[in-house]
């Protein structure tokens, strides 16, 4: 057993230095706004983008450049654990914080907003940062602590827009919903530590191990792995990690809360959230509940059958498009779990796992950054109908449209087909020929709707559909320099890793 003296020397602060920079920088924000209330939003977007993007820079040169990043670590008492697959990890949800800067720029222009940017860029540093911690834990105290530090900033993201009923109604059914499942999650860890510390089951290492520790218990659950408890510790674990992922049939929030919700927060919830949620449950199916794959799999090939039939069905009939994105996303978590259910069988199924993410990163803020041009004043009743037109009066945003939809619905040659394919490699690997049928459906519907809503924006008018006033609205867009570079490099990048994948899947890959 380590000693507080042992604990205390383990504290190497700087491997965290990327989490402490990004809460420092959250606390300098908070404290420009008070020493100059006057500064005009934009002032503290260059601050907040600026900082997360040095800090991305500075990771990544010295992740290339020297083996200080590269080589496993571990600190606090080994609370958190660092590898290859976590460094990448790391520098994913970096990488998601960049993009929300600019559509933040967007939903903070309306009067009622624009005097609390401050707020909303330091929220999110300090939830990007909550995440990292909770990806690299390997312990369950940093773990949940980690994860409701984030759960409480997404909380107050959700409702940020005070005026808006939508916004406060998300913030309360996300509120009630999460705590819910924080609390099944925490009844989880609590039964599988009594069940680690009972002496009846676990004799012989009484005062010596952390029950809570990810390696001390995945050997205690190897050995006990047929006891009652110790299953249903680890389901209702599952269980809470599947509502912050949307894994049916804890999805029910996810349309509601997406559409009320602001269109950074959404895009946060879709992306930085649903990722790191993913790999939290990657790294719990291959640590310590590896030895429970008897019990695991089935369960949850049959929520990723449910998922993809849920989410891509009710997608099929939705106008609103933020529904319809979180519906999407529902379904994009169907595929997700393939990966995750073919990893207990199949090593390099993570690296299909993170590579996924990825391209589920560029199409989804893609999309999500048209969106934020688009909608305008009211974002929450924002429907396909408005897109009527835009190939015609936006051709530049039309066109990261159609490339980043293009790709979340799996067309080649782009990024979305790529991931897709190296998922259903990995569940053909495994044997899991059953996932395999219901994710080629789940594609197949998923090209309906996608292709749907491309072909009102970049093809064709409907009759009937566009007013002059919705075409004097779309051709009233400006998009600035910087936010073409932006917008026009995610779309880029759909093509880009779509056509090669070998140096990420060199770096995902053991």
């Amino acid at each position: 057993m380590e000693t507080l003296l042992d604990i205390a020397q383990s504290n190497t602060w700087l491997l965290i230095w990327p989490e402490i920079t990004l809460g420092i920088l959250a606390l300098g924000l908070l404290v420009a706004t008070m020493v100059c209330p006057k500064w005009p939003a934009n002032r503290f977007f260059l601050i907040s983008f600026g900082g997360q993007l040095l800090v991305l820079v500075t990771f990544i040169t010295l992740w290339c450049c020297t083996d200080f990043m590269a080589k496993q670590e571990s600190g606090f008492g080994n609370l958190w654990i660092q590898t290859p697959r976590h460094q990448w990890m790391r520098c994913f949800l970096l990488l998601s914080a960049l993009p929300l800067n600019w559509l933040g720029t967007l939903y903070l222009k309306s009067p009622s907003t624009s005097g609390l940017a401050a707020e909303f860029y330091a929220i999110i540093s300090i939830v990007t940062a909550a995440l990292m911690l909770m990806v690299q834990s390997q312990h369950f105290i940093l773990f949940f602590v980690a994860l409701e530090t984030a759960a409480v900033g997404f909380y107050i993201l959700v409702s940020y827009s005070r005026q808006s009923a939508l916004s406060l109604e998300a913030g309360l059914k996300y509120l009630i919903l999460g705590a819910l499942s924080s609390a099944i999650m925490l009844f989880g860890i609590v039964l599988l530590y009594g069940s680690a510390s009972h002496p009846g089951l676990n004799p012989t290492h009484m005062g010596s191990v952390d029950a809570l520790h990810f390696d001390h218990l995945g050997t205690f659950i190897a050995a006990n792995g047929q006891h009652l408890w110790v299953q249903a510790g680890a389901i209702l674990v599952v269980v809470g990690l599947a509502f912050k992922i949307g894994v049916f049939p804890f999805q029910i929030w996810i349309p509601d809360v997406y559409q009320g919700a602001p269109m950074p927060t959404a895009a946060f919830l879709a992306v930085g959230s649903k990722a790191a949620g993913v790999f939290a449950l990657l790294h719990l199916v291959r640590g310590p509940f590896s030895s429970l794959d008897f019990l695991l799999i089935p369960l949850l090939s049959t929520a990723a059958v449910l998922t993809l039939l849920f989410g891509n069905l009710a997608a099929l009939s939705q106008r609103n498009v933020k529904r319809l994105m979180g519906l999407s996303g529902i379904a994009h978590a169907g595929y997700l779990l393939i990966g995750v259910v073919a990893a207990f069988t199949v090593p390099w199924a993570e690296a299909a796992v993170g590579f996924y993410l990825l391209t589920y990163y560029l199409g989804a803020f893609a999309v999500f950054g048209v969106m934020g041009y688009v909608a305008g004043s009211d974002e929450s009743s924002q429907e396909l109908l408005n897109y009527s037109g835009l190939g015609q009066n936006q051709p530049f945003l039309a066109t990261v449209l159609a490339m980043g939809l293009g790709s979340l619905a799996g067309i080649p040659p782009l990024a979305g087909f790529a991931g897709k394919l190296l998922l259903f490699l990995a569940g053909f690997e495994a044997e899991l020929y059953g996932l395999l049928i219901c994710g080629l459906i789940g594609v197949l519907l998923g090209v309906y709707y996608y292709l749907s809503w491309i072909r009102d924006a970049v093809f064709a008018l409907r009759e009937g559909t566009t007013t002059a006033t919705s075409t004097a609205r779309l051709a009233a867009i400006n998009v600035g320099t910087a936010h073409r570079w932006i917008w026009g490099s995610l779309a880029a990048g759909t093509v880009v890793f779509g056509l090669y994948q070998g140096g990420l899947l060199h770096l995902l890959l053991p």
